[in-house]
């Protein structure tokens, strides 16, 4: 049997478990469902942060921050297989002979990490790594707000609350003026 086969076996045994039949017209089709929602929420799995970032423009700045925020995401925790979202601001200084990306490519990074088994510190700091590995950059930034499902719906039960995490390289980490600057644009934009 495949992985998949397995999921969907053990996801109708534990509907018999609990007196459900998996065959009836409401449960017919839901262990297939649920495989096909989590391939799509792990899909990120399949795509390099690489390749995105690979498409730039010749376009030479000085190490100005670039910005983008308020990026809408919805990721999987790892610990309760249970969705937490929010918004993301991505910034980094290209270093000044180096090109910049396009606009799109950072929310599409924030997707590829998102779109995998995630706590949100990991994903934090791993749009900020994939920045300076991929980018010539003199500084990245990730800061996320998020709302966790595990909070929410079970265990604390404290819908609404909202998780903070950011990760800082480079300029953005050193020196706390570049950093408070950022903060001072992007709560601008």
């Amino acid at each position: 049997m495949t992985a998949g086969g397995d999921f969907v076996y053990g996801l109708r045994e534990w509907l018999r478990a609990h007196n459900l039949d998996p065959d009836s017209e409401d449960l017919a089709g839901t262990p297939g469902r649920v495989l096909r929602m989590y391939e799509e929420f792990t899909s990120g799995y399949a795509m390099d942060p690489k390749d995105v970032l690979a498409r730039n423009f010749d376009i030479r700045r000085s190490d100005e921050p670039i910005i983008v925020s308020d990026i809408e995401f919805v990721s999987t925790c790892a610990h309760h297989l249970l969705p937490f979202h929010g918004q993301a601001m991505i910034a980094y200084a290209p270093s000044p002979a180096a090109p910049v990306v396009g606009l799109s490519k950072l929310p599409r990074l924030l997707d590829i990490y998102a779109r995998r088994l995630q706590t949100q510190e990991t994903l934090t700091k791993q749009v900020t790594d994939a920045l300076e590995l991929h980018l010539d950059v003199t500084g990245s930034a990730c800061v996320i707000r998020a709302v966790h499902g595990c909070l929410a719906h079970r265990g604390a039960r404290k819908p609404g609350t909202v998780m903070t995490t950011a990760s800082y390289t480079g300029i953005y980490l050193a020196d706390p003026a570049a950093r408070a600057d950022l903060h001072r644009l992007a709560d601008r934009s």
